[in-house]
């Protein structure tokens, strides 16, 4: 994702109050590395649209069998939507780094894992559900329409709805 997209802005707006932050204010990552941005430039970047770039892979192959907005709710509220009576998800939150905002929110705000795991994207906008012999041209098809793809998981015979994420979401190196 480009970042919080339009999830969890009551929880932002509510941190940066608490701590007198304002959207002038230098983005301490990006400060740390030598950019120039503020808080609201990150906060407030555009949203990703995904779209073409699944429109493509969706006439390249057809082992996509549902995409997941993440939205408000994150995983565990928008990943059950798409998933049939007794499946379950499993999200590995070590395959893949989040952008430093979430860190920082997750900071700030002293949020945990879960709650993270149900406010925002954490760096993952959309997921894409494949069945497993399909997903080396899929996510082939998405790389082609420049999209990175971060394989987050995989689908198990459980409860229904139930998102079980293990690790610490976006922490991979």
């Amino acid at each position: 994702s480009s970042g919080v997209h339009s999830n969890g802005f009551s929880l932002v707006r509510r941190l940066l109050s608490d701590h007198k932050i304002g959207f002038d204010a230098p983005f301490p990552p990006s400060a740390q590395n030598g950019a120039n941005e503020t808080v609201g430039d990150v906060l407030l970047t555009p949203t990703r649209i995904y779209v073409k770039q699944l429109l493509a892979a969706m006439k390249a192959t057809d082992g996509i069998k549902a995409l997941v907005h993440i939205t408000g709710g994150g995983f565990t509220e928008n990943v059950p939507r798409v998933l049939p009576d007794n499946i379950a998800a499993d999200i590995d939150g070590a395959s893949w780094t989040q952008p430093p905002v979430f860190k920082w929110l997750a900071e700030l705000g002293g949020i945990d894992n879960a709650e993270m795991g149900r406010t925002f994207n954490c760096g993952i906008g959309m997921v894409v559900v494949v069945d497993a012999a399909s997903a080396d041209a899929v996510t082939a098809a998405l790389e082609a329409e420049g999209e990175s793809v971060a394989r987050i998981g995989t689908l198990r015979a459980g409860e229904t709805g139930e998102v079980v994420i293990n690790g610490q979401l976006g922490s991979a190196i």
